[in-house]
């Protein structure tokens, strides 16, 4: 009986609340229960089936596709959709949907005058991707590049071909609607040093206000914190989950002398202490950046997006100014043209990929593949930056109360998300809690950690080995050696992250053909430095598991059988060397590989103005300028890029604003601060 009220609170079909004879509402009011009951039949089906594939019932299926697009954003040259025509002309063209170009796209718009449109390969997000609970499941499939580092022979050796994958989101909102939905900014110190570096405009304090803007942050503790926006269009709210894991975890925080609890700001320019994670979330379901920034401006007729559309060259004139973009859609090769700008925000993988397609990079390369180089730029592809962590640990309990097993992810805990938005679904992959502390071999001043904990209230096991081992491209054999003895049982675990590893690499182009993905090598353990600050790190979890607040919970670690360390110690640091070369943890915040930097440094390949050196009309906006990768999960701080960008972009049109332009007068209060000391003036860099 309960559950018939249930089922009847979630699919009311109000018919009555439409205008009466109104077939469009009719109409609309059918395709709104369509996606629904789409919704709830596709994710019934997968959680009673345990499935790894969440896209059943075909015959729901385009009826559900146009109904989440009828949600707000009209996308150019779709049938469901009128078909309107992608224009030959505009002010701006922008590659990319994720946090850089959506953000950028939704701003530029606020001016009426200028026309813009964003050209995205991928195809849109759905109501699938906004249960934070599958995320793991999204990682592999049809909404991810399929990127894999080459083979190094030094990390990542459980996985298959002992590759580590590196998804990337191919879908509208980049990989923002495919990430853990973590809320960070990094630490001050990571942008003074851009600043310091040459890039003026880029200290913390200049970019604090870029941050706030974006943001709407909803969580009671921050409420009067002027360090947090209240009104931007990124939501930020707590879990709406809460496991007696996460808990443990804090107070194994404070036993150890940490500031722990819900007080505690990671993001206040300083990471510290033990709490519970911010997450970009609205009402348990995941806020993309296509959400926050393009789905909120879909009424602008002067925003075009058109999806399915892959950007394959930019074209360049004899004169070094970009005018347009080639691109493919529909099977079809189209060219249009941007009056003002180009705004490449194709991610740190496709936007150096894209560059040295057009014949932006090293001139070496470049001829060695045939593509004739229009500017030879040796930093492009470069100084490719990543996270990276240990993800072997796991620790069964004896309480209930771990995410993801099959107890707690069912018919039940499904309404109970599509109702109110609450229950063990909001979990974002079982992702609970960050902690921030330093290794003994931290250079830095104390309050500049070199650590992140991210604190799961479940582990490979808990699903039992299916999507959560293959997002991260466990074998079989690896998982059954390693998670076997947790299998399916109440777990915990903790990713040690480096947040400073002093290992970086590459992007190559494989050949001349677009199609075709380009080469990445991250050499993983490179510097002796990285290993040891791991180790200390899986010490360092240890030690948490052994506090009191653990103890409680019967927590024990997993025995693993692995034949492949077991001539070290069992935990010397020998041992957790061994394993961290196997399961080798990658947290997917590649960046860098359009280094920013002024004209003197040989290797930047955007100035501070995000312009690239040597090419006129052309910008890079998003995380591949970060000179050195920050602290933090890269979903806000590329953002910022977006904010930021837009405001630079707008002072350099300034001539052509519209009175009327909001975002004009905000960008000038702004950037009132922060304008090069000779600014206008264009790269002199050869």
């Amino acid at each position: 009986m309960a559950r018939s009220r249930a089922l009847r609170g979630v699919w009311t079909f109000r018919v009555f609340s439409f205008k009466f004879g109104s077939r469009a509402c009719f109409r609309s009011a059918l395709r709104g229960m369509a996606v629904r009951l789409g919704a709830a039949l596709m994710l019934i089906s997968a959680l009673l089936h345990q499935s790894s594939s969440l896209l059943l019932l075909p015959l729901l299926g385009a009826s559900l596709y146009q109904a989440y697009l009828e949600q707000g954003i009209r996308f150019r040259e779709n049938p469901w959709l009128g078909n309107e025509p992608i224009l030959e002309e505009y002010d701006f063209v922008v590659v990319g949907s994720g946090p850089g170009g959506s953000a950028v796209a939704n701003r530029l718009t606020e001016n009426g005058r200028w026309k813009l449109l964003l050209l995205e390969a991928g195809g849109d997000e759905n109501v699938y991707t906004d249960v934070p609970a599958t995320v793991s499941h999204w990682s592999l499939g049809e909404y991810d590049w399929g990127y894999a580092a080459e083979r190094t022979g030094n990390a990542c050796l459980a996985m298959e071909q002992q590759r580590c994958l590196w998804p990337r989101g191919k879908i509208l909102g980049g990989s923002s609607t495919l990430n853990y939905m973590i809320y960070t900014r990094g630490h001050r110190r990571d942008y003074d040093a851009y600043a310091a570096a040459g890039n003026y405009g880029w200290s913390y304090e200049q970019l604090l206000p870029y941050f706030v803007r974006s943001e709407n942050n909803t969580i009671a503790e921050y409420r009067n914190s002027s360090l947090h926006g209240h009104a931007g269009p990124l939501h930020v709210e707590r879990v709406r989950h809460r496991t007696p894991l996460v808990d443990a975890f804090v107070a194994a925080g404070h036993e150890l002398g940490y500031a722990a609890g819900d007080a505690v700001d990671y993001t206040d320019g300083a990471p510290h202490g033990f709490s519970r994670i911010q997450t970009t979330q609205w009402r348990g379901r995941r806020v993309s950046a296509a959400k926050a920034y393009l789905r909120s401006a879909r009424g602008r007729r002067n925003l075009h997006v058109a999806i399915s559309a892959r950007v394959t060259r930019l074209l360049v004139d004899e004169r070094g100014r970009a005018y347009g973009v080639e691109f493919f859609k529909a099977g079809r090769r189209r060219v249009v043209r941007a009056r003002k700008e180009v705004i490449v925000s194709a991610g740190a993988l496709n936007s150096p990929q894209l560059l040295m397609l057009s014949g932006i990079g090293p001139a070496k390369h470049l001829r060695r593949l045939g593509i004739p180089v229009v500017r030879d730029l040796r930093g492009v592809g470069r100084n490719l930056h990543e996270h990276y962590s240990f993800a072997g640990l796991s620790f069964v309990v004896n309480v209930t109360g771990a995410a993801l097993t099959s107890a707690r992810v069912n018919i039940a805990s499904f309404l109970d998300w599509l109702r109110e938005g609450r229950g063990p679904l909001t979990l974002p992959g079982a992702v609970e809690g960050l902690a921030y502390v330093s290794s003994k071999y931290n250079e830095q001043p104390a309050d500049y950690p070199d650590i992140e904990y991210i604190f799961a209230a479940g582990s490979f096991a808990s699903d039992g080995g299916t999507d959560m081992r293959r997002s991260f491209g466990i074998t079989e054999r690896m998982y059954w050696q390693a998670f076997g003895q947790a299998h399916l049982k109440d777990t915990w675990t903790v990713l040690p992250m480096l947040l400073r590893p002093r290992t970086t690499g590459r992007l190559l182009l494989r050949d001349a053909n677009p199609w075709h993905a380009p080469l990445f090598y991250y050499n993983y353990f490179e510097d002796p430095h990285d290993m040891k600050v791991l180790v200390e790190g899986i010490k360092g979890v240890l030690a948490l598991s052994e506090t009191e607040a653990f103890r409680k919970l019967g927590s024990l670690l997993t025995p693993v059988h692995m034949p492949e360390c077991a001539h070290h110690a069992f935990k010397s640091d020998e041992y957790w060397a061994c394993m961290a070369r196997y399961f080798t943890g990658t947290l997917h915040h590649q960046s860098g590989t359009c280094k920013m930097g002024p004209a003197t440094d040989p290797s930047a390949v955007v100035d501070p103005e995000l312009r690239v050196h040597g090419v006129r009309n052309l910008r890079v906006v998003d995380a591949s300028i970060f000179p050195k990768l920050p602290a933090a999960h890269l979903y806000a701080p590329t953002l910022m890029v977006g904010e930021k960008a837009a405001d630079m972009i707008a002072r350099a049109w300034a001539h052509e604003q519209s009175p009327s332009s909001t975002h004009a007068n905000q960008a000038a209060a702004i950037t009132a601060t922060t304008a090069a000391p000779s600014a206008g003036i264009e790269s002199k860099k050869s």
